[in-house]
């Protein structure tokens, strides 16, 4: 998948930073959020200090102590942790619809069509850390590669609060030299046979033909071949409904008119029916909308009733929008709200553009 480029984001101890961030006289301190020892509680997870006890997640909460008498244990506040997962989530969704949970602190993003910052992978994962550590009061590392599998890799190079980027270029190198142990779907038991039969490194496995890991290993040994060479074809999958395509970008001069504005109108809305043709979502339009980001920094949404993209239509909601805050343009994005597909969406007709502008 040729200039594919993928964020995996991973926050740092992620309950324990909540827990630190809401009471700072935690900080410094050996802490681990998870069960009473008494009731055979476990370490969901712990801060860095604990973690230089040889503490972990998954660990029991009794050998935990016994590792560090001085071990915090509290427990944990759910409700809060997925408050925090949902502020940091949509952050993430701000850039790119394509964002795949993994779970409350970590997910998958595609950024590959993404416009923003120049379309430089990097340079998003740079911002959307400094957003979260502003917004949520947390850290979070990030890895750049151009799959999921060495991304996920990457993010953890660098913890905590660490970005690492893997270039197409470079993934060769890079995965060679890993440990088979990091490979996903290599436990215990497989990372044991792995070294009784000499293999320790992806370029250990690399001297192993595909009929001789299917031998030893059956259906898995075909995803090792390609792992230990960096390969990975999965895609980024986005847990919930695609409620709207768009299409954005940011311009290196602020345009100056609405004249301007509309002259760049016709190549977005292009870049727009090409992905609207991909999705195959040209029965799902139930509205177009017209967003601007001004060179004060504010921003608004016009948005219409509409069962198609209509270039009009269009025109007339940038006119909307722009008379908002008569400006010079620094972003501009096009985009159409999605529906179910039901044969009824042309009964609503067009509807007046929405009249309260979305301020910063």
């Amino acid at each position: 998948m040729p200039g594919v480029k993928i964020v995996h984001c991973d926050c740092d101890c992620f309950y324990a930073s909540i827990e630190m961030r809401d009471d700072p006289g935690l900080r410094g301190r050996p802490l681990a959020v998870g069960g009473r020892p008494e009731t055979r509680g476990v370490v969901a997870t712990c801060n860095y200090e604990a973690r230089k006890f040889g503490i972990h997640s998954a660990m029991s909460s009794a050998r935990a102590l016994r590792l560090c008498p001085e071990l915090l244990i509290i427990p944990p506040a759910m409700e809060k942790y997925r408050a925090a997962s949902a502020q940091i989530m949509e952050i993430y969704r701000d850039y790119t619809e394509l964002v795949e949970p993994l779970s409350l602190d970590e997910a998958y993003l595609d950024v590959t069509d993404v416009q923003r910052l120049q379309g430089s992978a990097t340079l998003i994962a740079r911002e959307i850390r400094q957003r979260v550590a502003a917004a949520v009061g947390i850290t979070v590392s990030a890895g750049v590669a151009p799959n999921k599998f060495v991304a996920k890799i990457a993010s953890d190079w660098n913890k905590p609060d660490g970005l690492f980027v893997v270039r197409p270029q470079d993934v060769d190198a890079f995965v060679a030299a890993l440990p088979v142990a990091k490979l996903h779907g290599v436990g215990k038991v497989t990372g044991a046979r792995l070294k009784a039969l000499g293999v320790e490194t992806c370029a250990d496995l690399r001297t192993w033909e595909p009929e001789q890991l299917r031998e030893h290993f059956g259906t898995f040994g075909e995803r090792l071949y390609e792992l230990s060479r960096g390969i990975d074809r999965r895609l980024v999958s986005p847990s919930r409904i695609r409620k709207s395509i768009s299409v954005e970008q940011t311009f290196a001069a602020d345009l100056p008119t609405l004249e301007s504005c509309q002259a760049r109108l016709r190549g977005m809305l292009d870049q727009l029916d090409a992905r609207v043709r991909r999705a195959d979502a040209q029965g799902q339009i139930q509205k177009l909308f017209v967003k601007l980001r001004f060179s004060d920094f504010n921003r608004t949404t016009a948005e219409g009733g509409g069962s198609a993209l209509d270039e009009e239509q269009l025109r007339i909601l940038l006119n909307t929008a722009f008379r908002r805050n008569p400006r010079p343009v620094r972003l501009m994005g096009l985009g159409v709200r999605l529906g179910e597909a039901d044969g009824q969406l042309a009964l609503f007709g067009n509807q007046p553009a929405a009249e309260e502008p979305d301020t910063l």
